[in-house]
């Protein structure tokens, strides 16, 4: 029984259920980053709005390193139990974290309580994403035809774009039509977590419904002591090692660009509010569709020519293209900045999910995507918009486009020397 025995009416179905269960399960965890800048008062009782937003943005980051545990316990399950039950899983974990942050009241109404609760559901949607990444991959990977592989699993990336969009969106309707600044920043906030939870339902019946993948059905047989264990993964170190490599420049310059991008035009490009999310929603809606657009083009020139623009252009462009962001006076100037920056980390963003699926056999495959991953977010993508924020408050911003840049730039090294997946890609022998 190989892959093709799977109906393009299933593949159709699986794309569908996989992408948005992973858009619900981004959007609520960007829901947070989208709206940090009412809530974070209500969390810190603080006067300065850096302070409030370094603390805001500090639990931003210590979700993040729950997500090699989520990575580990979600890649294990997939692995061991099936990529379906994780995915379900994942999701309502995602669910319950979004309804805590929506109903916790403020700092105001139990003191010390409001931000400790806040810091658990950002551990429980940490916890959920983590699991969400390497097992969504290894999904959507696993369901592809061999030639279109890297168009089907660019769909992670287009939903996980879509989960910021439909934040942004909604903080758009709130800003614009439905609420005054001071009914945000007093209770509008809340809204989206409350959306979030409710869209997880929908998401939640979609993965139940979904059709198990082939590669994860031959390898039944398989003794369980060699599914999803971490002591079968350290038996692959240099595709241990080429998930971290490939990440860690790509990870950096995605959040930069994405979650973080909306404070600093803020903060030191001195947009409105109002005016970096309208930035924002455009320039990441164009950078949805573009993401199957280069899935494609990996298909048919490979997946390593992308990987090497994207490093050699991050590398190269940084620094220009934050240093004139950071002085320009115009809001279509920095639309247009962004969006440079965001067609080269487009290289990286359309197709890295895929080159990791590429990397592992089938019985360790959602583990190895998402555990080794997962733990280079938390350090690199996790901590961006932290670092960046302590940059500026120092007064050497500047600093933190040379930090993306050295970051890029040991990617790279590592995209010159791999081999291209596409071509040893281990998914052929599932």
């Amino acid at each position: 029984m190989d892959s093709n025995s799977i109906t393009t009416g299933q593949r159709i179905k699986a794309i569908i259920g996989g992408s948005i269960g992973n858009l619900v399960e981004w959007y609520d965890w960007y829901a947070y980053a989208a709206f940090a800048i009412y809530f974070s008062h209500s969390f810190f009782p603080d006067s300065d709005l850096n302070a409030q937003l370094m603390n805001t943005a500090g639990i931003f980051a210590v979700g993040f390193l729950m997500r090699p545990i989520g990575g580990w316990l979600f890649g294990s399950i997939a692995d061991k139990i099936g990529r379906k039950k994780a995915m379900t899983l994942s999701v309502l974990l995602m669910s319950f974290g979004s309804l805590l942050i929506a109903l916790t009241p403020t700092y105001q109404s139990i003191g010390i309580l409001a931000p400790l609760l806040l810091l658990l559901a950002r551990l429980l949607q940490g916890l959920s994403v983590g699991g969400e990444y390497g097992v969504s991959a290894t999904y959507l990977s696993e369901m592809a035809t061999q030639d279109r592989r890297g168009f089907y699993s660019s769909f992670q990336y287009v939903t996980l774009i879509g989960g910021q969009l439909i934040a942004l969106g909604i903080q758009l309707v709130l800003q614009k039509l439905l609420l005054t600044e001071a009914q945000l920043e007093e209770w509008g906030w809340r809204i989206p977590f409350v959306i979030g939870a409710l869209l997880s339902i929908i998401a939640l019946y979609l993965r139940a419904n979904l059709h198990e993948t082939e590669a994860f059905e031959n390898k039944k047989e398989v003794s369980e002591k060699k599914k999803g264990t971490v002591k079968e993964l350290l038996k692959h170190p240099k595709a241990l090692l080429t998930v971290v490599g490939l990440t860690l420049g790509g990870t950096l310059a995605f959040y930069t660009y994405t979650t973080y991008m909306q404070k600093f035009l803020v903060n030191t490009v001195h947009l409105t509010k109002e005016e970096s999310t309208l930035v924002s929603f455009i320039s990441l809606f164009i950078f949805a569709c573009l993401q199957p657009v280069f899935g494609s083009l990996s298909d048919k020139i490979g997946r390593r020519p992308l990987l090497l623009g994207f490093g050699i252009l991050g590398t190269l462009c940084t620094v220009p293209l934050l240093t004139a962001l950071s002085t320009t006076t115009s809001i279509w100037g920095a639309f247009f900045l962004i969006m440079a920056a965001l067609i080269i980390v487009s290289g990286y963003t359309s197709i890295n999910a895929v080159v990791k699926a590429e990397l592992f056999p089938s019985e360790i495959r959602a583990l190895g995507v998402g555990l080794p991953y997962a733990i280079t977010v938390a350090v690199f993508g996790g901590t961006a918009e932290y670092i960046a924020l302590w940059f500026k408050k120092i007064g050497s911003e500047e600093y933190f486009y040379w930090y993306i840049t050295g970051c890029i730039l040991f990617s790279l090294i590592v995209y010159i020397g791999m081999k291209d997946t596409k071509k040893t890609s281990t998914l052929d022998k599932d």
